[in-house]
């Protein structure tokens, strides 16, 4: 019996052991801290895709810097639908006994609303998302970027490029034509695109846009496809809100100059690319995880800033960027950051041959309609992500052409 006894209990030992070691599916990428920070809080990730895609390498970058920087465990989940996959992989992460759990893609909000329901106890923070500040849940969060200021100063840079071009010979004022591959028709993405527009025009008065869709966050062949549908219309410099290489590597093959997104494609494209404006969600997702560690209140739509160190651009490609593209771009900021400058500023685009007065409304308590309930034009500029974190500029200004739409 004594034998038989410490057999059981071995065996005991060793599931016990196994147990406390073993991570989550296939799709998982977990971190552990040291002995020393046991008892504090683990953060689940639920991203759209993985690392091949720009967008969510910049999230899981942030996800892994955030937690090893708090000294938490984490688990990463990639490649997960904007489906009941998500819902799936959050209750697995609720299982694998995480206590915050982030998802990084518009498509996943009302799965993860679904699991804040169920899982009461657990934080759910949504990245891009809009129904935080309708849905009323203690436990349910938004959080975006004012990114339209790191646009506005990419599309700077843009800007400098065409004036140089402009100057070299290469292209006549009128033939300064930007092209912009977007992925759908929603306000996060014509808010992008008309900050770039706004920030090259600033500098090049004579700049004009086409807009192709590919109705995809991320199709490497469609988004090549559309760069080159830009660069055969004529445009001169391509831009982005997708999140393959496929434009970036397009513009290198012609040689167009590109200002690209959530990072640097200075070592594949080291002969167009210029520089990149990107949202680092490292201080969004300390701030997050620290509260829940305290029990302290999360925001319910968090805006990181130029200020909290969460809208960035990359390090200018001197190779390919105008001369002095780095100074003007700090003097811009500078005037960002103290209110001289408001990206959306009504004075310095029109709509249909007209400005837009303070009566303006656009759709920030989203629902299905899309009906516009509250007024965003004060003090003579567009107020984008303060009545909630996520975009929500709808105007299609003068000089911007949509060349299709995909929603």
């Amino acid at each position: 019996m004594k034998k038989k006894s410490l057999v059981l209990l071995l065996v005991m030992a060793m599931v016990a052991v196994f147990s406390l070691s073993a991570c989550g599916g296939g799709s998982s990428d977990s971190g552990s801290s040291a002995s020393s920070n046991e008892g504090k809080i683990k953060a689940g990730f639920i991203c759209l895709h993985d690392e091949n895609s720009t967008y969510d390498l910049n999230f899981i970058n942030a996800a892994k810097e955030a937690c090893e920087e708090l000294g938490i465990q984490y688990e990463i989940k990639t490649n997960i639908p904007e489906g009941q996959e998500c819902y799936d992989a959050a209750a697995e992460l609720v299982d694998a006994g995480c206590g915050i759990i982030f998802a990084d893609s518009f498509g996943h909000e009302d799965y993860m609303i679904q699991a804040a329901k169920e899982f009461t106890d657990v934080q759910f923070c949504h990245s891009t998302g809009t129904k935080a500040h309708t849905e009323g849940l203690d436990n349910y969060h938004n959080a975006f970027a004012a990114i339209y200021d790191g646009r506005y100063l990419a599309g700077v840079a843009a800007g400098m490029k065409l004036n140089e071009m402009i100057e070299k010979g290469d292209i006549k004022a009128d033939e300064a034509k930007i092209g912009y591959v977007g992925a759908f028709t929603y306000a996060e993405v014509i808010s992008g695109y008309t900050s770039f527009f706004l920030g090259a025009r600033s500098i090049c008065e004579t700049a004009t846009m086409e807009v192709t869709f590919t109705g995809s966050w991320y199709d490497e062949t469609a988004e090549k496809e559309g760069a080159n549908k830009l660069m055969n219309n004529g445009c001169v410099l391509i831009s982005q809100h997708a999140d393959s290489m496929g434009a970036p590597t397009a513009c290198e093959k012609k040689g167009v100059p590109n200002v690209s997104y959530n990072g640097s494609t200075v070592e594949a494209c080291p002969n167009t690319f210029i520089v990149s404006s990107r949202i680092d969600w490292t201080p969004y997702y300390k701030d997050a995880i620290t509260k829940a560690m305290n029990g302290e209140k999360i925001d319910a739509d968090y805006t990181g800033t130029l200020e909290t160190g969460s809208v960035q651009l990359t390090e200018i490609n001197e190779k390919v960027a105008a001369e002095g593209t780095a100074d003007k771009i700090k003097e811009v900021e500078a005037d960002l950051k103290a209110g001289k400058v408001h990206v959306f500023d009504t004075k310095t685009f029109k709509v249909e041959g007209k400005e837009v007065g303070e009566d303006h409304k656009a759709d920030v308590d989203t629902d299905k309609d899309y009906k516009p309930d509250t007024e965003v034009v004060k003090d003579g500029y567009f107020h984008e992500s303060e009545f909630r974190s996520a975009p929500y500029f709808d105007l299609q200004i003068d000089g911007i052409k949509l060349l299709d739409t995909k929603f």
